[in-house]
């Protein structure tokens, strides 16, 4: 097929969705609807994948993660009634595990009555819990002030440091150094306000209020869930992983032949399960889509027939005058691809209106329109104009000539 005869159908093709523009409307609609639910929840999809592999990520390289139950699943009945970590366990992992460098023990504030005040100022649901100096070794930097020290823990002193959210909430114009909060009825002192993650998701509140964690234990003696908080070191993050493994199963006294009772994670397997996830989405998402494809391919089909019924008379008079079945094949695939290629394009840009909306009323919401989903949303609209548009081509390819032109 020549440049020229290309061409040419490509322009009669568009003339022939100029002079039916609502039929042609309606054919390719179904094909919109599957681009557009393509590029739009895709972009959802890789938008929120992208920020939460920063935020895993700025836990610090070389951070590992021990917690009773899996940090991105949910917990089956025997994970719950697991026995929790301890401090002892922390203890452990520090003493007898080489390749580590900080060990810090993490007690969790349970439920959502948690609340902090200053003077007329309070803010609820806060992200409370008791931790130690080596806590701030995982890449927290303080914009205010400094993070609470060892000796302050060992003494019980009632210190705390806030996250930014937190201080701009309470004490959003005064120097927050030095004053005295009200956390769940204990006065404790500000000594440091700590600096959001950059790798936090957009418009994502820093709730964190961390308190020396023998203070913790002091105002809570009830609390019994930790998480542990160990920083590798450089190069060896690897080694320390199977270290914390193997001194754990020591510790909770796991039997040779049974699992963990316990899991171990870093950021990256944090970001392989969660896009674990988000390709199970990814994988719904290309299913309902390719429904709205089907719709649209099934209708360019039955407009195809329509056309080729419709033009018998005009595949007669070219048959007529030379035309051979491929020229009359490639002119009927032609028309279909344009059909298509055009609903493809416009459910692309249907997409990014999606996602563009979607952050808009979501602001929380990240979302970003891959290069890779516009290309394939297009190029998989193409391809059903060319999978759906071959049996009307062969069919108008294989009419004769002088029963067409007897056609009317």
């Amino acid at each position: 097929m020549t440049a020229a005869l290309f061409t040419s159908g490509i322009t009669l093709a568009l003339q022939t969705i100029r002079a039916h523009k609502l039929r042609s409307f309606l054919t390719i609609l179904g094909v919109i609807i599957g681009t557009s639910a393509v590029i739009g929840v895709g972009s959802i999809i890789a938008g929120l994948d992208g920020s939460i592999s920063n935020l895993m990520r700025s836990f610090g390289p070389n951070s590992i993660i021990v917690t009773k139950t899996p940090a991105m699943a949910e917990a089956t009945r025997e994970e719950r009634r697991r026995k929790p970590l301890t401090l002892e366990n922390a203890r452990a992992i520090a003493a007898r595990c080489p390749s580590v460098e900080h060990v810090s023990p993490y007690l969790m504030a349970t439920g959502n009555s948690h609340s902090v005040r200053y003077k007329g100022n309070e803010l609820y649901q806060i992200q409370m819990a008791g931790t130690e100096e080596g806590y701030a070794a995982g890449g927290t930097t303080m914009k205010f002030g400094r993070f609470f020290s060892d000796f302050e823990n060992a003494h019980h002193m009632p210190v705390v440091v806030i996250g930014e959210n937190v201080r701009e909430q309470l004490l959003p114009n005064e120097d927050p150094v030095g004053k005295w909060i009200d956390v769940d009825g204990h006065k404790l002192e500000v000594v440091g306000v700590m600096d959001k993650p950059a790798a936090y998701l957009p418009s994502m509140p820093d709730t964190r209020v961390l308190i020396p964690y023998f203070t913790m234990r002091k105002i809570y003696p009830n609390l019994r869930e930790h998480m542990i908080m160990v920083i590798a070191r450089e190069g060896l993050l690897s080694k320390a992983e199977d270290e914390v493994r193997a001194v754990l199963r020591i510790e909770r006294r796991d039997s040779f032949n049974a699992p963990d009772s316990f899991y171990v994670t870093t950021a990256e397997q944090m970001i392989a399960q969660f896009h674990n996830v988000t390709a199970t989405v990814a994988l719904v998402m290309v299913i309902i889509s390719s429904i709205g494809l089907l719709v649209g391919g099934i209708g360019v089909m039955n407009i195809m027939l329509v056309g080729v019924t419709e033009r018998t008379r005009e595949i007669g008079v070219r048959k007529a005058v030379g035309a051979r079945k491929s020229d009359i094949v490639l002119q009927f695939l032609t028309e279909a691809v344009v059909l298509t290629g055009l609903g493809g394009t416009l459910g692309l840009a249907a997409g990014w209106l999606i996602s563009l909306a979607a952050h808009l009323v979501f602001p929380a919401l990240p979302t970003a329109v891959p290069l890779s989903a516009a290309l394939s949303g297009v190029m998989v609209s193409v391809g059903v104009g060319i999978f759906f548009g071959i049996w009307p081509a062969s069919r108008a390819a294989r009419l004769d000539p002088v029963e067409a032109l007897r056609y009317e």
